[in-house]
């Protein structure tokens, strides 16, 4: 039993310090801006499937000493080692984005706008409030409270391709149809013009 548990944690740390993304060809910046497909389940074909997009989850590239963390709005908010986060999405797929000149001297403030949110819970009803956040949420808001500006296009819910998803939407809303309610997806994130793709894997 020993010899089987050390040799798991062998993989698992091996797992850990290798950087998929780096050996797919990625080279990660800081303030790169990652998307991913999660897992499927009801909620996720929703986002999915109501955007038309293969994003729906998403995060920002941050250096933590000699290693690369994505900072992420996934349970609460919190920094996962790049390696463990492109292993999370289906079929290892990702896309990377980076910010466009002049944005992109701000984001050592963009960074540091992230921990204002680290600790704070998912919010599933996917609100622009401040108590919960969301994936798109924290991004939108990092780069907002760093330059003042707003990336991407925020969209009602009634926007989107909601009806076939109509029944997920009113279990997490308690029978409620917020068609009204304002959300950045993941989708209108990453077609923000001051981003410019830099890197595609597995989509």
């Amino acid at each position: 039993m020993i010899r089987v548990l050390t040799l798991l944690a062998v993989l698992i740390l091996g797992a850990c310090s290798r950087d998929p993304g780096a050996t797919a060809g990625y080279q990660p910046q800081e303030g790169d801006f990652l998307f991913q497909s999660l897992p499927h389940n009801d909620l996720i074909d929703a986002i999915e499937g109501s955007t038309g997009s293969p994003f729906s989850h998403c995060g920002i590239v941050k250096r933590s000493g000699t290693a690369w963390v994505v900072v992420e709005a996934i349970g609460p908010v919190k920094e996962t080692p790049l390696a463990l986060w492109v292993l999370q999405g289906r079929k290892n797929a990702y896309a990377a984005y980076r910010l466009r000149a002049p944005l992109n001297a701000k984001i050592p403030q963009i960074i540091a706008a992230t921990e204002k949110y680290k600790g704070r819970p998912y919010d599933i009803h996917y609100d622009l409030d401040e108590a919960r956040i969301y994936c798109s949420e924290l991004l939108w808001k990092s780069v907002r409270d760093a330059t003042g500006q707003k990336l991407g296009k925020l969209q009602k819910l009634g926007d989107l391709a909601w009806e076939p998803y109509e029944k997920v939407i009113r279990s997490i809303e308690n029978g409620a149809l917020p068609l009204d309610r304002l959300m950045i997806t993941p989708k209108d994130f990453a077609e923000a013009p001051e981003l410019q793709p830099v890197f595609r894997h597995g989509f």
